[in-house]
């Protein structure tokens, strides 16, 4: 693919006008909508295939989070798009004040392979909806489900509107190369600061979704059944493969062994003595990852799981205790379900641990205690998070979902990712009926006396 005339085909299509419309984006909105529905089983075999994702968790975290997000969007589009009314300084009078969503033009999107659908759609559904035409570029790691992709937005759009470029390391660089007006990140840090450097050479605008070390914390007044129940839930989703899963327990020495008696209970429920044996359990994305995810294990400070199959590439959930800050397990960002656990004396210590490394993309916490709430609330900066839950804050439209610090920058899902595609250009339309001179020189005392009323 010739992507430099790709992305010129893009932008004199932007310049035509075309995308601006506002019946035109929610019928590509809707376009987009109706070829989800059409092709759900095609997109649950591609994450089949994939990641061995059940039909239920491809619905759950990606099909069905998809079209929830769009019909959100397709309901209070015009409320968004609509100029915006503001208050007029006195010293500007007679005018009136407002502002006017635009979009940047042509935009990219880099997503990763552990949501390949719902991490691809999410942010394209903000681009259309704000008014961009958009390259996307999935992730080579995930091929089922990019071909997919490709196949469903070249049904439902022309390519200067909407164009998939697959393909590796290559692609990506060249696709990087290309002056685009916004660009859209999800993956590691390190990709993600090559993704900036590259931006920063056209003054493009990022947003960086990457990931982190996300803490889960567990005091001494947390219901611990339910705790570990919410706790398993959120690690093992996606086989560990999420950024926003629980990366490390930090929790009161006093309940530590209760509170892994009901870990370890919970986990059997959910995917049974042996996940390995698990048809609907999902796998490491490949054998690179996997390798990575075992070389993780210290085998003596498993409590249990700790044994991985590379013919399926599955691993099986494993809880690491007394593990040392120093671990190699708490060197990186783990992806898998591997759960190192530490412990604490006083919220305090915990608090000091978090605060003491980067800030991550989320936190959890599990207390009953509401001082201690709001210590973590207040405290710790994180992207976002749970209290008494996990992973569940994503999952609303309602909300903007980004990092902070070395967890990213710039936020999305429901009005967040209209507004991140759009520039708020703000206009005074002045008056020509009535031209108050007290801003002209020559300037004199009793313009000044005016002025000092105007501007307080």
């Amino acid at each position: 693919m010739d992507i430099q005339a790709l992305v010129t085909a893009q932008r004199a299509c932007f310049n035509t006008g075309a995308t601006l419309p506002l019946s035109g984006r929610k019928a590509a909105l809707k376009r987009l909508r109706e070829v989800i529905q059409r092709h759900e089983r095609d997109i649950c075999a591609a994450l089949r295939s994939d990641l061995n994702k059940s039909p239920t968790e491809s619905y759950l975290c990606e099909i069905g989070t998809t079209l929830s997000e769009l019909r959100f969007v397709e309901r209070h589009l015009d409320g968004w798009a609509r100029d915006k009314r503001h208050l007029t300084p006195l010293a500007h009078f007679p005018a009136r004040s407002f502002t006017v969503q635009e979009p940047y033009g042509v935009v990219l999107i880099l997503s990763p392979w552990n949501y390949p659908f719902l991490l691809t759609m999410e942010p394209l559904i903000g681009a259309i909806a704000a008014g961009n035409c958009c390259v996307v570029k999935p992730s080579a790691y995930s091929p089922a489900t990019s071909a997919v992709i490709r196949d469903m937005l070249a049904e439902c759009f022309p390519p200067e509107f909407v164009s998939v470029v697959e393909g590796g390391r290559e692609e990506n660089q060249a696709l990087l190369d290309q002056k685009f007006d916004y660009i859209f990140f999800t993956g590691g840090p390190t990709v993600g600061k090559e993704v900036m450097t590259k931006a920063a050479q056209h003054l493009t605008p990022v947003t960086l979704e990457l990931g982190g070390k996300s803490p889960c914390i567990v005091d001494g007044t947390a219901k611990l059944d339910l705790a570990a129940k919410r706790l398993v839930f959120g690690k093992l989703l996606n086989c560990g493969q999420t950024c926003v899963a629980p990366d490390y327990l930090l929790v009161d020495r006093r309940v530590k062994d209760r509170f892994l008696a009901h870990v370890r209970k919970w986990v059997s429920i959910q995917y049974g003595t042996d996940a390995l044996d698990n048809q609907g359990y999902v796998r490491i994305i490949n054998r690179k990852h996997f390798d990575r995810v075992m070389g993780l294990i210290q085998p003596d400070k498993v409590v249990f799981g700790g044994k991985g199959d590379p013919a399926t590439l599955k691993i099986q959930p494993t809880v690491l205790d007394h593990v040392s800050p120093d671990a190699p397990a708490m060197q990186e960002e783990i992806f898998g379900p591997v759960l190192p656990v530490l412990t604490f004396d006083q919220v305090e210590e915990a608090l000091n641990f978090v605060n003491a490394r980067p800030h991550p993309l989320a936190l959890y916490l599990f207390s009953q205690d509401k001082r201690v709430q709001e210590l973590f609330l207040r405290r710790v900066s994180f992207g976002g998070g749970c209290i008494n839950d996990t992973i569940i804050h994503l999952a609303t439209s309602r909300m903007p979902f980004g990092g902070v610090g070395s967890s990213g920058m710039g936020s999305y899902h429901g009005k967040a990712s209209f507004d991140t595609f759009s520039h708020q250009k703000s206009i005074v339309k002045k008056s020509t009926q009535l031209d108050l001179p007290i801003r002209y020189p020559p300037y004199t005392h009793s313009k000044e006396t005016l002025l000092r009323l105007f501007l307080r």
